[in-house]
């Protein structure tokens, strides 16, 4: 197949990356360096005052004023986000250990089990996770029935119940990548190891994890990524006292009506969602040197 034939055959990939994924990308860095319209939108002249808004307000007199306001959210963004991944890790692995232990045909039936919330509207699964955490909800009806509690607890929004949500939503993220890892694993490796009088810490120590390893940096990824910028979760189950990245970029486009800010959280998320993504195929690379 000659050069020619080649591109033409992928000249068709490359242009709908080129529109739906580059170009917005140059328009919300070409945006963060503009001036922000009241009106909304953006006008001239270039500036990088929305940069400068991470950390500094323009005070009455236009001097500028610390403000960790946003850095606070963009921290608190990124440990919910990396609690998230730890969390679904820790959960997954087990889990994907599990599926892989069984049976062709309980393992479909769990895969099943896994895949099935995708069927489901991700918004209608968090309003469910509403009504069970509310005052009123399932959760605090069974612990005044059980007689555990007089006064219902707060466990809707706040920081826990956004980690709840965000672990339910992309836990599936986890599981699933570190299910087809496990799933090519020699089982006589591990009969190996028991007849050699291995324990059971010493075989998922030195057989299991490291051969999983791949499957949770590819989950941690897929899960840290989605979990960074994400707006439901956060949005609902917060209440809006809690903002993260997500709802404060929606938040720039609509309300406050500052794109260029907006633009410019847009593009931090992305820096640090592909510095992510570089820093897990240079750890790939090495591996599999």
């Amino acid at each position: 197949m000659g050069p020619n034939r080649t591109w033409l055959l992928i000249a068709p990939a490359m242009l709908v990356i080129g529109i739906f994924m580059v170009l917005p990308l140059f328009l919300a860095v070409a945006y963060s360096f503009m001036t922000a319209n009241p009106y909304g939108g953006v006008t001239a002249p270039a500036t990088f005052d929305a940069y400068l808004q991470f950390l500094y307000q323009r005070d009455f007199d236009d001097s500028l004023v610390f403000s960790p306001s946003y850095a606070l959210i963009i921290l608190r963004s990124i440990y919910l986000a990396i609690a998230t991944t730890v969390i679904c890790l820790v959960l997954g692995l087990p889990v994907a250990w599990y599926i892989v232990c069984q049976t062709p045909e309980r393992r479909r039936i769990l895969l099943f089990a896994v895949t099935l919330p995708f069927w489901i509207n991700t918004l209608i699964r968090t309003y469910c996770w509403i009504l069970i955490l509310r005052d009123e909800g399932l959760a605090n009806g069974a612990l005044r029935h059980a007689g555990i509690i007089t006064d219902p607890l707060p466990l809707l929004y706040n920081d826990g119940s956004i980690l709840l949500g965000l672990v339910y939503t992309f836990l599936p993220f986890m599981v699933l990548p570190i299910y087809s890892t496990l799933e090519r694993i020699d089982p006589r490796l591990i009969e190996a190891a028991h007849d050699l009088y291995a324990s059971r810490a010493a075989v998922f120590r030195r057989i299991v994890w490291p051969l999983a390893r791949p499957g949770a940096l590819a989950g941690a990824t897929l899960v840290f990524a989605p979990a960074l910028g994400s707006f439901l979760a956060p949005d609902l189950l917060g209440g809006g006292k809690k903002l993260l990245i997500g709802s404060l970029i929606q938040m720039q486009f609509t309300s406050s009506r500052n794109w260029p800010f907006g633009a410019a959280l847009s593009t931090v998320v992305t820096v640090v969602v592909l510095t992510v993504f570089v820093i897990r195929s240079r750890r790939v690379q090495e591996e599999r040197r």
